[in-house]
């Protein structure tokens, strides 16, 4: 006699459908891509109409796109397109703002400061806290490579 859970299980692979894998992947390609070409115009804007340089219109590009996603976030649109691409929504610095924002509207009935402000920032936090950490080690590495090659 077999085992009813194992019965089940082999069932219920077979009722599963299949995830378009490629189609997804195509699709996150894309949006992501067309997310990252949508920053590289903003960048190119700031460049030619606001004499940014390459290396100083980086912080402006980043925080343009990231008040975009929170707009496109709190009105329900980027929902919807992250819906649709999936990772391609999540990987560009637009997933962070989604993400920020996100946290922010849901927990926003219980106050400004422990709703809003405090669980806005849990994912904050860790992205800077790794962030700043990540930076160090870069850091340390780099003064220990440069000690030794005399530079």
């Amino acid at each position: 006699m077999s085992d009813p859970q194992v019965n089940y299980k082999d069932y219920e692979k077979t009722q599963e459908p299949k995830r378009p894998l490629l189609k997804n992947c195509i699709k996150a390609f894309l949006i992501g891509g067309l997310i990252c070409v949508f920053g590289q115009v903003i960048s190119t804007i700031y460049m030619y109409f606001f004499d940014f340089t390459e290396q100083t219109v980086g912080n402006p590009t980043v925080a343009t796109l990231i008040f975009i996603t929170m707009l496109l976030t709190g009105f329900g649109i980027y929902d919807r397109i992250a819906q649709f691409a999936g990772a391609g929504t999540a990987v560009p610095v637009t997933g962070f703002g989604n993400a920020v924002i996100s946290a922010a509207i849901e927990h926003r009935t219980e106050g400004f400061v422990q709703g809003v402000g405090g669980n806005m920032f849990k994912l904050a936090g860790s992205v800077i806290l790794f962030g700043v950490f990540s930076a160090f080690i870069i850091a340390f590495i780099k003064t220990i490579f440069s000690y030794w090659s005399g530079a």
